[in-house]
């Protein structure tokens, strides 16, 4: 897991990368919670999220938002973060140019980021959202959603409300062509407190799910 440095649309960006196993290795970028709220690279759920794509043999990167660790830069409302993380993946890919797939995984506000993200590369095939933020900023750029992917969400979450996230998962379930997974975790609260093994459990099985060679969803 060595420590990275690339640059960034604002100066260096901080970050830690798994390198890829095999030639052809899918490539897979996990994006932290809220740098005003003390969201980093190593936050557990990021950290997490980043060792399991890790153990399934993916290139693997997590990294710092801009004013985030050694990362320069100051806090951009998101319009920075997506810059950030378009140059993250373009980092990753300018080494790594022969991967086949790419997932974006993130949690809080970086599941915002991420399915922006989306929206911009069209090589991303699969995506995890923890805790989509859809109470306190729009996703009406998913228009429409180009990949498939899970939301999951906890049942107790004080932060994004459960209701919201309902909303956008029956929004992205009308489009054809993808398919969306939506896990509710009980007792789970935004920060996962008690049910880590539960969120990951449901990521687990999702990525079984998707990588086996017979999965319905390509």
């Amino acid at each position: 897991m060595p420590d990275v440095i690339f640059t960034g649309p604002e100066g260096r960006l901080e970050g830690r990368f798994s390198p890829p196993p095999r030639d052809r290795a899918p490539v897979a970028m996990i994006l932290h919670p809220h740098p005003q709220a003390g969201g980093t690279m190593n936050d557990r759920i990021t950290q997490a999220m980043y060792k399991t794509f890790v153990k399934r043999g993916f290139a693997t990167l997590r990294f710092n938002f801009r004013g985030v660790g050694r990362s320069q830069g100051t806090f951009d409302n998101g319009i920075g973060e997506l810059s950030d993380a378009a140059a993250a993946l373009d980092w990753v890919q300018s080494f790594h140019p022969e991967a086949q797939t790419t997932w974006i995984a993130g949690y809080s506000f970086g599941a915002w980021i991420g399915m922006q993200l989306l929206m911009r590369r069209p090589e991303v095939r699969g995506f995890i959202s923890v805790s989509p933020p859809a109470n306190m900023y729009d996703f009406n750029f998913l228009a429409p959603c180009p990949s498939s992917g899970i939301i999951i969400q906890g049942v107790n979450d004080e932060v994004v409300t459960p209701s919201a996230v309902q909303k956008l998962v029956d929004k992205l379930r009308t489009q054809k062509h993808i398919t969306i997974h939506h896990d509710e975790i009980p007792r789970a609260n935004h920060f996962y407190e008690n049910e880590m093994e539960l969120l990951m459990g449901s990521v687990d099985n999702y990525l079984n799910m998707r990588l086996a060679p017979d999965s319905p969803i390509k």
